[in-house]
């Protein structure tokens, strides 16, 4: 099974025009990303928004995984703030696979964005999660979020930003990006104690919230006995065996 880790900016302060910031739009995408990769067979390890950089550098080179992937949204320098549109793939200047991947995605991503001759690849020996991370990585700026259009069509087109780098990443992998499953309603089955909602399909990763015994949940797919769920406006993962599908 092709193993992936997935990680969202961590920048809360990076504000977007009008609202939001970079960490939660973010974060939103692969959200959204997320059943994709399940239902295609695809193992996935997701930062936590409360670790620093260094932390989720770290999570990551515990695992073999192939490949890590960063989401982020970029920003003008101050003189040229709101002007500036484009789509940039970081790739390691030192590394080949990490070119080539980058280019990848770039040609996948021109599908979708507005001004497909903006959609760049660059080189970098400065970004810390390409340079430091065991795994083959890239890291996105997906469009400028100082620029009111292009923070807007960020926040239009989640799902289709979504679908659009986990073909991507199937691609990458070589296998076939499947459909998500339907979502499904359940409940918390519990004895009495809560259920722990978790970052990643592992008891030691860190709990998101807790939903109490008979709380209605919605299941997007399975991973090896966890189920993804959402409760409460929160995704994360959940044992299986306290989950009861309803319908």
């Amino acid at each position: 099974m092709p193993t992936l880790y997935l990680s969202p900016s961590l920048q809360e302060f990076n504000p977007y025009v009008d609202g939001g910031n970079e960490e939660y739009y973010m974060n939103l995408i692969a959200d959204e990303m997320m059943p994709y990769l399940i239902s295609s067979g695809i193992e996935v390890t997701r930062n936590n928004p409360e670790q620093t950089l260094s932390q989720v550098i770290s999570d990551s080179n515990k695992g073999n995984y192939d490949l890590h992937l960063a989401l982020h949204s970029n920003a003008a320098p101050p003189a040229l703030a709101g002007q500036i549109t484009g789509s940039d793939f970081y790739y390691y200047a030192n590394s080949s696979r990490s070119k080539s991947i980058a280019e990848l995605f770039a040609n996948n991503f021109k599908a979708i964005y507005p001004e497909p001759s903006k959609v760049r690849t660059v080189s970098t020996t400065s970004l810390a999660e390409l340079t430091r991370t065991r795994a083959p990585a890239i890291l996105i700026e997906i469009a400028y979020h100082d620029n009111p259009q292009e923070a807007q069509w960020i926040r239009d087109n989640i799902g289709e930003i979504a679908e659009n780098l986990a073909l991507s990443v199937a691609e990458y992998f070589g296998i076939t990006l499947e459909q998500p499953t339907s979502p499904k309603r359940a409940i918390v089955n519990t004895q009495t104690t809560p259920l722990n909602i978790r970052s990643q399909a592992s008891i030691t990763s860190p709990i998101l919230t807790q939903a109490p015994k008979g709380a209605s949940l919605i299941v997007y797919g399975e991973e090896n006995g966890w189920y993804l769920v959402s409760y409460n406006g929160t995704r994360g993962y959940a044992k299986s065996e306290f989950v009861q599908i309803i319908s």
